[in-house]
Order: structure tokens, then C-alpha cells, then sequence
């Protein structure tokens, strides 16, 4: 392998917006994410929370009259 070619690798802190702080391999030092595997529907089983960070499904309703 040459060297100095490769970004230095760090053991990053990954913030999610509910919280939730944990560490990962990555070339940034610090990570934000807005979803992460303790708040995602799909892995906590919570089926009646949408994740909708952009207001795309009042954006979707509002444009079919489903509201």
C-alpha cells in the first residue's frame, strides 16, 4: 500500500436527534444522523410512528385531500 494516500480513521461519536450517542469507525471525528436503529420504526416495532423529517407525507396528504 502507498502511503499517505489513505484519510486518517477515526473512532467516531455518532449523534442521533433523539439522543442516542454511539461509536463507529469513519474518517469524521464527529457524526450527527436524524434517524438511528433505538428511535427507526422498523427496528423498535413501533408501527403507528412516521418518520418524516421533510414533511413529505402532510405535503403527499395535503396534495391528494386526504387530510
Amino acid at each position: 500500500m502507498k502511503k499517505e494516500i489513505h484519510p486518517e480513521y477515526y473512532r467516531a461519536k455518532a449523534r442521533c436527534a433523539c439522543g442516542n450517542e454511539f461509536e463507529v469507525g469513519s474518517t469524521k471525528e464527529n457524526i450527527k444522523v436524524e434517524i438511528c436503529s433505538k428511535c427507526h420504526p422498523f427496528y423498535t416495532g413501533n408501527k403507528n410512528r412516521l418518520v418524516d423529517t421533510t414533511g413529505r407525507v402532510d405535503k403527499f396528504k395535503k396534495k391528494y385531500g386526504l387530510q
